[in-house]
């Protein structure tokens, strides 16, 4: 008889999916969900996933190959033509799917608003590659094209260990294709949908490593402005994060960058200046980051709306919610650390990518080895500032109910006991006391609200002290 699973796995829930498990496997892993309700919603969320089923089509037609060796071997696999890509030639394996320029093209791994990337191998150097193509819909649109030429270009610019490399490009072809390297693993956003929040060294880890990488971004004068999880890739065994997808990326001197009212992004990563289609600068990828360093840690981007509107109201106007508040092992400096990126102002936030990568370097090794390695200066200083800053904030607080209650004690004796002076004399009809007595609440009522106003401009200058 078969165990009973007794442990949630969601891994081999989607390994069920993908008909990955053996006969043994999959039968405990089928009795352990007839008891289980979490895991049975999880299963259904699974199965209703759009991009399942999408992968499931492609590879029911076209077949899975998971090394060379088994191309090497020959072993044919049947190859959709409904899923084919129109723009393949013909290829003389019969395990692929077709050909593109001199690579051989397994499957398609990706689609994206403007292009497809296929898996590919290339023969002449042994290895597999990925290869982005420009959609066939866009092949004879001008601005496409050159926003897929640009794409390679600035990946092509950069050349470091953290942002994905371009092994060629053929801007003639039709449609136009750049080669990059195949990354084994999965994506940011695909490692948050399966374990939800990360644990603290992890997203020090991850965090050092994308913000090394804009940093040899920004060297070359280039803002990538779309980091978000989605883009970063999480090499499988060996814990390297590789930055990709440049098609937004734009040189800081780029003159379309100053065109008002225009906005490209995703909306739940974006900077306030992008939200607002203003200029960019590097702080702009600087803010993304601590966006998605605190969807590392609350297992959700810090801001969420119902409307694409309703988001960017948000990111421009909204403070997120506390990362201790929904997660409790962050720490105090880890949570001021991403605030200070996220900062509405970008004179506030850190100010160079290179920066950040040095000091969450050290804030590693100080988790790490907390009795060796201190924490960085300008992090403990962080702490320090919100505690003095909250701490003002609460005087100011007190001072704002003290003078709005005295001024409310003064109209209350005022009405009570009028002063002298405004006594009416006893000639005085009793329409003209009213008419005094309103008069008199009038000029209370502006006192007060002169009070008010005081408090509250007081109030605000300490708020902005606070550096909140």
């Amino acid at each position: 008889m078969l165990a009973r699973t007794t442990q949630c796995d969601h891994d081999r829930l989607r390994s069920l999916l993908d008909g990955d498990l053996s006969e043994r496997a999959e039968a405990e892993v089928a009795s352990h969900v007839e008891s289980c309700e979490t895991c049975r919603q999880k299963l259904q969320t699974l199965a209703a996933d759009e991009s399942w089923w999408g992968e499931t089509r492609e590879l029911l037609a076209v077949g899975w190959v998971s090394d060379p060796t088994t191309i090497a071997h020959g072993q044919p696999l049947r190859v959709g033509s409904e899923t084919q890509p129109t723009f393949l030639a013909p290829s003389d394996n019969p395990a692929m799917l077709g050909r593109l320029g001199e690579f051989d093209v397994l499957e398609i791994i990706g689609r994206g608003g403007m292009g497809i990337v296929l898996k590919g191998y290339d023969h002449e150097l042994n290895r597999w590659i990925a290869i982005k193509v420009l959609g066939p819909q866009y092949a004879e649109n001008g601005a496409a094209r050159k926003r897929f030429a640009r794409e390679a270009q600035a990946a092509a610019a950069v050349v470091h260990p953290h942002v994905i490399g371009i092994h060629a490009v053929d801007a003639a072809h039709q449609p136009p294709y750049f080669v990059m390297p195949f990354v084994p693993g999965e994506s940011l956003q695909q490692r948050l949908d399966r374990v939800g929040p990360l644990e603290v060294p992890d997203v020090l880890r991850i965090g050092q490593q994308i913000a090394d990488g804009l940093a040899a971004a920004h060297a070359q004068g280039l803002v990538h402005r779309d980091i978000k999880p989605a883009n970063i890739l999480l090499e499988r065994n060996v814990d390297r994060v590789v930055i990709t997808d440049f098609g937004l990326a734009r040189a800081v001197d780029d003159a379309s960058l100053t065109q008002s009212g225009v906005i490209a992004g995703t909306p739940q990563f974006m900077s306030p200046e992008q939200a607002r289609g203003e200029a960019l600068d590097h702080r702009a990828d600087l803010f993304s980051l601590g966006s998605v360093l605190y969807a590392l840690l609350a297992g959700h981007p810090p801001f969420r709306a119902d409307s694409p509107y309703a988001m960017l109201r948000r990111v421009t106007d909204d403070m997120p919610r506390s990362l201790r508040e929904i997660n409790s092992s962050v720490p105090d400096w880890l949570e001021a650390f991403v605030f200070k990126l996220l900062a509405k102002d970008r004179d506030v936030r850190w100010q160079s990518a290179r920066e950040v990568a040095e000091l969450l370097t050290s804030c590693l090794a100080h988790v790490q080895q907390p009795t060796v390695a201190t924490l960085p200066s300008e992090v403990r200083s962080l702490i320090n500032r919100r505690s003095n800053g909250k701490a003002r904030w609460l005087i100011a607080a007190g001072v704002l109910l003290v003078l709005f209650a005295t001024s409310r004690l003064r109209v209350s004796t005022d009405y009570s006991d009028p002063p002298p002076a405004t006594q009416q004399s006893s000639t005085e009809g009793p329409a003209s006391s009213e008419d005094a007595k309103t008069r008199r609440a009038d000029t209370w009522d502006d006192e007060l609200d002169g009070d008010i106003q005081q408090a509250n401009q007081k109030l605000q200058q300490l708020e902005s002290d606070a550096d909140f």
